[in-house]
């Protein structure tokens, strides 16, 4: 695609990417399809892109409108990022689609939106040093998490990081991805992103959408899952509205 069109760049740790669109009579489904031919990439039905609305929040480009009427600047970043996410990551076809799970997962841990415990962060972060610099190295391993945070708190966890690193001998880049996914996946956070909204007595809630449904997250009470067969099959008393 001509550098025209747009310009890109990567962000180390973990952006996955950022595009900057300075043309905006282009459908977004046009300009998306566009960003995953830069890419290379096939299994596109996972991604999208998302950039701040004019309000503050938050919001994914929505590919049957015009960019035009979706953004009010010329100046807007668009976050190339997972939107859905399978709940077996073993069904995804391409190592290309690996990597960005990979590092959409590596973003979620650092900023703290997996949530987990000890041990299971350790682990991830263990496959994550496995990809990115091979096989243990005592001097390596120590250089690499003082200078990397890839989790909140990640000085606790080092002798536990380590541990499990030393186990992890001989697996390759790809490889450790594919553990890496496999982890992350029976986290209860994997692949949540809550959205804040009210109820039907606006009271403040968040949202999430999931491969089962819809999660409600409340304060007061245990989560909710609302399953797409009921939500499509009944009428709902309660209402929800997202937050503006």
């Amino acid at each position: 695609m001509s550098c025209k069109m747009y310009k890109s760049f990567y962000s180390l740790f973990c952006d996955l990417f950022f595009f900057i669109f300075p043309q905006r009579k282009i459908l977004g489904s046009d300009f998306f399809n566009k960003v995953c031919g830069h890419l290379k990439l096939l299994e596109k039905e996972y991604f999208g892109l998302e950039f701040r609305h004019h309000t503050g929040s938050y919001v994914w480009l929505e590919l049957l409108k015009p960019v035009a009427k979706q953004i009010k600047s010329d100046d807007v970043a668009f976050h190339f990022i997972v939107k859905f996410f399978p709940p077996d990551p073993g069904q995804l076809q391409r190592g290309l689609t690996r990597y960005l799970f990979a590092l959409q997962i590596k973003q979620d841990l650092s900023n703290g939106s997996l949530t987990c415990n000890d041990n299971s962060a350790a682990l991830l972060v263990s496959h994550i040093l496995q990809a990115e610099i091979g096989d243990y190295d005592e001097e390596l391993d120590a250089h690499h998490l003082e200078n990397k945070q890839y989790v909140p708190n990640q000085e606790y966890l080092d002798h536990k990081i380590i541990r499990f690193h030393k186990k992890h001998r001989g697996h390759t880049p790809a490889e450790s991805d594919v553990h890496l996914l496999e982890v992350a996946r029976k986290m209860d956070m994997y692949g949540i992103r809550p959205h804040p909204a009210h109820d039907g007595e606006g009271m403040r809630i968040n949202l999430a959408v999931t491969h089962m449904g819809v999660l409600v997250f409340q304060v007061l009470y245990k989560n909710i899952c609302l399953r797409f067969s009921l939500i499509i099959g009944n009428t709902h008393k309660n209402k929800y509205t997202q937050q503006p």
